[in-house]
């Protein structure tokens, strides 16, 4: 979930009981609850006005040979607009072409108040999750959450030459130019114009320092690869 920035989005047409799917932008809150941003205008926040009940599917499967061996998750819950300053930073940050309408009056936040979920993992590897074990549990005062903005903008300003380290030697990418767009407890989210990357922390981080002890470590492996010409 945190890898992707779309999702497919299945609500129930309004004044009709029929299923409607459509294609979303979505970002993570540090919680991993899902985040949108969607025009009031929309067919599917129409239906979202009537019956709030959502499913978001997040596909992993795209480039594989067999896409149906790839892990897809289908998210149940329901879809309350938010006017939460974090959850609207978090997804402009992931999403940063949306900082040209996140401010219209027809577009608003909504945040997906989980509740299960079906997991397909490959063949055979196929069970139900509780929102718990979607949901991360975190503290009533995150330090992270006040801390990731500055966390972000030094690693830009000042780490660059890291960021692509981790791209090319820790998650495979062939190309310069990527930038982190955000820190949550379990990692931190790349992007490279329309393309997004996931590096996740070994270790969970709920404050500043402890994400920066992760991405040093993660450093040192990445120049230690480079070193070894893999």
């Amino acid at each position: 979930m945190r890898g992707l920035d779309a999702a497919g989005l299945a609500t129930r047409l309004a004044g009709a009981d029929w299923p409607y799917a459509s294609l979303v932008l979505v970002a993570l809150d540090y919680d991993a609850t899902p985040i949108l941003l969607i025009s009031r205008l929309a067919e599917h926040t129409k239906n979202i006005q009537a019956d709030d009940r959502v499913s978001l599917l997040f596909d992993a499967t795209h480039g594989l040979d067999s896409r149906l061996t790839g892990a897809r998750v289908s998210v149940l819950g329901h879809a309350r607009a938010s006017t939460d300053t974090t959850i609207i930073r978090r997804f402009v940050d992931r999403h940063p072409q949306a900082m040209a309408y996140a401010s219209f009056a027809d577009f608003a936040f909504y945040r997906v108040a989980m509740t299960r979920a079906h997991l397909v993992a490959g063949f055979g590897r196929i069970r139900w999750l509780e929102a718990d074990e979607l949901r991360l549990s975190l503290p009533a005062n995150l330090p992270l959450a006040e801390e990731e903005r500055a966390v972000v903008e030094h690693m830009n300003a000042d780490h660059l030459d890291t960021i692509q380290l981790y791209a090319r030697k820790l998650l495979n990418a062939t190309d310069e130019g990527w930038r982190m767009t955000g820190c949550d407890p379990e990692g931190v989210d790349l992007r490279r114009g329309g393309q997004v990357l996931r590096l996740a922390f070994a270790k969970r981080a709920d404050s500043a320092e402890a994400a920066r002890v992760e991405l040093v470590r993660l450093a040192k492996l990445a120049r230690a690869k480079t070193v070894n010409g893999t």
